[in-house]
């Protein structure tokens, strides 16, 4: 059978590790060429070599990262990068606050303004943003993830109207919490915040608005974005997919 995303060339924020890792793999399996972005630079080479692809050192909190991008066409964007601070408002530092906003919504913006008009000179294009259940929801203690992924839900949408005559699509994927070292690193916080050992976190705090209580593998999600980014995907633009167990079906 051809790969379906053969000739495609896709890029992949955060894709050193955990979900952005999973969907480069995932994308790769299918024939794209993969850009491998992410801060450090160890895990975007080890990834890449490891796809075929190209590995881009580049810190999205600085919005001069786009110099970084290689000078070539981007088909699919699938927009991962991402941090978590858990505080309560009063406590939260107004530093970390904007620095999230940077990297989950300026970045996307960035990227969105470089690769939209070669997207559209050429017909197609795809953009894929690892929202949240928080996209969606809200959770105490956490301001500015909330915050940052409702305007990252908010600007995707204004994409799918703006790229819909050209052929491009623009969707969220939103899931609750995923198997990866982000999510290791709450659980330490949230049990501190929450003064209950770590082994109750999972079920008893984070898990529990959820009907399946596990912690969703990174593979499951870099399958929903595969189908989004394949032909079977053209249809489905302006919504917010969730991978939630049942959490939003409260």
């Amino acid at each position: 059978m051809a790969k379906e995303l053969t000739g495609r060339t896709a890029l992949v924020t955060g894709a050193g590790s955990g979900i952005g890792a999973a969907c480069a793999r995932r994308l790769a399996a299918d024939g794209a060429r993969v850009l491998v972005l992410d801060l450090r630079a160890e895990p975007a080479e080890k990834v890449a070599a490891e796809l075929g692809g190209t590995a881009v050192v580049a810190d999205v909190s600085d919005s001069g990262f786009v110099a970084a991008l290689p000078d070539e066409p981007i088909d699919i964007v699938v927009n991962n990068a991402g941090f978590q601070h858990v505080a309560p408002i009063e406590e939260f530092p107004p530093e970390v606050f904007a620095a999230m906003l940077r990297v989950m919504v300026e970045a996307p913006f960035l990227i969105a303004r470089r690769v939209l008009p070669g997207m559209y000179a050429r017909g197609w294009g795809r953009f894929v943003n690892i929202s949240s259940v928080h996209g969606l929801r809200a959770s105490p203690f956490k301001s500015a993830y909330t915050t940052a992924k409702h305007a990252l839900e908010g600007f995707s949408k204004v994409v799918a109207l703006e790229g819909a005559p050209h052929g491009v699509t623009s969707t969220c994927v939103c899931p609750a919490y995923v198997r990866t070292g982000l999510v290791e690193a709450q659980i330490a916080d949230q049990a501190k915040v929450h003064g209950i050992e770590p082994g109750e976190v999972v079920e008893n705090i984070m898990l529990q608005p959820a009907a399946i209580k596990r912690l969703i593998e990174p593979e499951e999600v870099a399958e929903l974005v595969a189908y989004l980014c394949g032909p079977s995907g053209a249809f489905i633009t302006g919504v917010s997919l969730p991978v939630d167990g049942g959490w939003t079906a409260r």
